[in-house]
């Protein structure tokens, strides 16, 4: 079998062009005679890796100057922990619950301080988004978090909540694991931004953390050391040893990203390789998509078939047309194609031609 088009939400598609680059220089990098797995995070090789790709990474997301760029472990899931560590005061934060992941970080934070829902739209199932004019915010809230977009029930924020325009002073924390860099961020709204690289940015392993620098230095005293925004940016995020070789592959998609015009170039690709799966998905009398249309995600497209019996048929013909990983989260059922920035608009079209085609012979 030769390269798929791999639907995975995560660990994802990377750029073939990436993966070529790495599998050359494996073995040796830039003539050092080492591979990059092999070498000293304090070495002067893999400081120019970590450099270039810090460097890159912000101007990439127009990162402002008051803003530090961490690289980090533990996923999104320990970032549920950690930013309650550094940012809650033992306060009280507030959380927007659209879907599981916003689910998972209202529990964490719980741990840590009082945390509370300031909306939910589970009673739609997480189909929907609640709109901020009816968000319950306290006015004594640390922060207000929100996932930016859910992988498992696919809605996404097309637009950042404003909260001074609701009257809240307090900071916006977005969880933007899967949809980082695939459209520009308003940093004016952003206290912090946080996501696992291993959806749009590169290989599991690495968390990006990026946060302004006042909200930097409050870390709760059990906060471990390695988790304290003020010991990592100070520290360059070497206060432990971090994970090099998802640092340098996510470099390389960062050069590959540039090379191919940038966040605004990848926001319109995405919006077209979405537009023409949703435009199928709401033609179909077989195959639907159960979210409301102001909010569906570009990264993450969940779908059913209306007749469930037929889903082991179509998982089945679609891994025989070389169409991967497009079964639903266990959650939640059905199906669901992750179409990240990697994913080029041919998969896409595959996908599309395959499914009208078992559509056809299933009539």
């Amino acid at each position: 079998m030769g390269r798929a088009f791999n639907f995975s939400a995560g660990p994802a598609v990377m750029p073939e062009a990436v993966l070529q680059q790495a599998a050359s220089e494996m073995l040796d990098w830039h003539g050092s005679g080492m591979s990059v797995m092999e070498m000293s995070h304090r070495g002067k090789e893999f400081i120019s890796i970590y450099e270039q790709a810090e460097a890159d990474l912000r101007e990439l997301l127009a990162v402002p100057a008051n803003f530090k760029i961490l690289f980090m472990q533990g996923g999104g899931l320990a970032e549920n922990a950690i930013v309650p560590l550094n940012l809650s005061q033992g306060g009280a934060m507030d959380f927007v619950l659209t879907g599981s992941w916003s689910q998972k970080s209202l529990k964490e934070a719980g741990k840590y301080g009082q945390a509370r829902v300031a909306a939910t739209a589970q009673a739609d199932g997480f189909t929907t988004l609640p709109a901020p004019a009816t968000w319950q915010i306290g006015a004594d809230s640390r922060y207000v978090q929100i996932c930016g977009n859910e992988t498992i029930h696919g809605v996404e924020f097309h637009e950042l909540p404003d909260l001074k325009a609701l009257g809240c002073d307090a900071p916006l924390v977005v969880d933007f694991s899967s949809h980082v860099a695939s459209r520009p961020v308003d940093w004016s709204r952003v206290g912090l931004a946080f996501g696992g690289a291993q959806k749009n940015l590169g290989p599991a392993g690495l968390t990006l953390v990026i946060v302004r620098e006042d909200l930097i230095g409050h870390a709760l005293p059990h906060c471990p050391s390695a988790f304290d925004y003020k010991l990592v940016a100070d520290n360059q995020s070497m206060y432990n040893t971090p994970p090099t070789y998802s640092i340098y592959i996510a470099g390389l998609v960062f050069q590959w990203l540039k090379k191919n015009g940038g966040i605004a170039a990848m926001e319109q690709r995405n919006i077209a390789k979405a537009q023409l799966l949703y435009e199928f998905l709401d033609s179909s009398s077989l195959f639907e998509n159960r979210v409301a249309q102001d909010c569906r995600s570009r990264m993450n497209v969940p779908f059913f078939l209306r007749d469930e019996s037929r889903n082991e048929a179509f998982l089945a013909g679609a891994k025989a047309a070389n169409l991967l990983q497009l079964k639903g989260h266990k959650s939640v059922g059905g199906m669901r194609a992750s179409i990240y920035n990697a994913m080029p608009i041919e998969g896409v079209q595959a996908l599309v031609a395959f499914m009208r085609e078992f559509e056809k012979t299933q009539a």
